[in-house]
């Protein structure tokens, strides 16, 4: 059976030009709300990615204008671990 893979888009702070205050920022491709939560994180863990994601402000609006992020990866470039089963 063939497994589709999805592309998760990921940003990492550096990516953010290590912006410092909460806010709603341009990048190229759209507006970026960021939280103080989400500076938080980046505080702790420099390196983590977040996912990005599109936020939507009416049900039928265009896809890529507004997005925030989502679920994190504190070590994004590290080796997946080895398990056995």
């Amino acid at each position: 059976m063939a497994v589709d893979k999805i592309t998760v888009d990921k940003i990492t702070w550096d990516r953010v030009g290590r912006v410092t205050e909460p806010g709603r920022y341009m990048y190229t491709f759209g507006w970026l709300t960021i939280t103080a939560g989400d500076l938080d994180i980046w505080k702790r863990y420099p390196q983590a990615a977040f996912t990005l994601l599109a936020h939507y402000s009416e049900p039928d609006e265009a896809v890529g204008e507004e997005f925030h992020l989502g679920a994190f990866d504190i070590t994004p470039d590290a080796p997946a671990p080895f398990t056995t089963h």
